[in-house]
């Protein structure tokens, strides 16, 4: 018999083959990075886990926390010394010269301290400032402020969410950056700008509408300020779930009538779109690395403690709902591994814009797969596991705030399943 379809049914192709199906991965390790995995795991082990704790209830204990403490740059000076210095720079000469695929490795070792990416000069903001610079800034906004970032002198801020208006979506921003002649004049109020706590911030990068009239993807643009420029005033610091996140944090800061050379621009007038694609795609792929670090490292906390406590007459993690659990997390945290692997390897062979759909897809994935496997080690501690004494409440604030950062969970799905009509075409 000859399979007759209903007229109704219309005839739809099989999408073409991905790129992907034309590539053939590999992610094993570099020698470059098996080296400094090794090197890198050997100095968080012996350098930094055993100042953690301490660090963390010397600084909450201050009346002022937004300070940074002695043993920071300490340690700064020791891993610049071993070489584990700006790893996440793909520049051989100021970085470690790796590729993505290179460096998440190192992220997700980095994920499992609270200090370790600071000490290494490898935390956001400052890592995605510096790329911006790198590839986008003028020689003199290099000089000026890319090389005492190298050099970890200072710390930097990013500016762009606003409090009044739907951030998600940024053709919405107030905020303006208007050009007057050879100057222009920032005014607006931004907040959850990471990093404006630190007291060793020194440069913010200021994102707002330059030009309405244009297309929309042309209408803004970046401004370094100069944090001690007349106008700029970081009117408080905010908490998340509770937690400050000193000493560098996230703040609320205004901008009125702040007046900076034309040249402050970086990439010129409109860029901004351009400038923040580039900039957030490595960033991700960063930020997930790091949340699969912190994943493992809950997960490695609940089998401790499931495997030391007795409940209902028996040992907790031989109850059924413990073994599921404990299971689903490691599925979970291979399946996010891959795909963020995946994401990397992409951005390195085919590009950024190549690779969007895979990016979006692993900024959705990591946090959710963090927020569930925090909560699940959150429940094997019992009442402890939201106290402080662990880390897990912690854990979960930032992962719970990820699920927001650098768009939220409904924008790139509504990316994702959008790319994936386009085959259809």
């Amino acid at each position: 018999m000859v399979r007759q379809d209903h007229p109704s049914q219309k005839i739809v192709s099989r999408p073409q083959l991905s790129v992907l199906s034309r590539l053939s991965m590999d992610f094993q390790h570099s020698q470059r990075t098996r080296e400094l995995l090794a090197r890198l795991d050997g100095f968080i082990e012996r350098e930094v886990a055993p100042v953690e704790e301490p660090y963390h209830r010397e600084l909450l204990a201050l009346a002022d926390p937004w300070v940074e403490l002695p043993v920071i740059a300490d340690l700064k000076a020791k891993a610049r010394a071993e070489g584990l210095w700006n790893l996440f720079l793909p520049d051989a000469e100021e970085g470690a010269g790796l590729s993505n695929v290179e460096y998440a490795p190192l992220a997700e070792r980095m994920g499992r301290s609270l200090l370790a990416a600071e000490i290494c000069n490898c935390n956001a903001p400052d890592s995605g400032n510096m790329e911006v610079l790198w590839h986008f800034g003028s020689d003199e906004q290099k000089r000026r402020w890319l090389r005492p970032l190298l050099d970890g002198e200072i710390r930097s801020a990013f500016c762009m969410t606003e409090p009044d208006v739907a951030s998600s979506d940024a053709t919405n921003m107030h905020a303006t950056a208007r050009l007057e002649g050879e100057e222009v004049v920032l005014n607006g109020r931004k907040w959850w700008s990471s990093g404006a706590g630190h007291p060793r911030c020194e440069v913010m990068i200021f994102m707002a509408l330059t030009d309405p009239e244009a297309d929309r993807y042309h209408q803004h643009s970046m401004v370094l300020v100069p944090r001690q420029t007349p106008g700029v005033k970081v009117e408080r610091m905010l908490t998340t779930m509770g937690f400050v996140h000193a000493p560098g944090g996230h703040g609320e800061v205004s901008f009125t009538d702040v007046r900076l050379p034309r040249s402050a621009i970086i990439g010129g007038p409109g860029q901004a779109f351009a400038i923040a694609q580039a900039r957030l795609g490595p960033g991700r792929i960063h930020h997930c690395m790091r949340l699969i670090g912190v994943a493992e490292l809950a997960l490695e906390k609940r089998c401790k403690r499931v495997k030391s406590r007795v409940a209902f007459g028996k040992p907790v993690a031989e109850q059924t709902v413990t073994l599921e659990r404990i299971a689903e997390a490691r599925i979970m945290i291979e399946q996010s591994r891959l795909l963020t692997l995946k994401a990397a390897y992409m951005m390195d062979k085919v590009g950024n814009k190549v690779a969007r759909a895979e990016i979006a897809m692993i900024k959705v994935a990591a946090p959710n797969m963090l927020c569930k496997i925090v909560d699940w080690a959150i429940q094997a501690h019992g009442a402890g596991g939201v106290s402080d004494d662990f880390g897990l409440a912690k854990a979960y604030a930032g992962a719970r705030t990820l699920r927001l950062a650098d768009g939220p969970d409904e924008v790139h799905r509504n990316q994702i399943g959008r790319i994936e009509l386009k085959k259809y075409n």
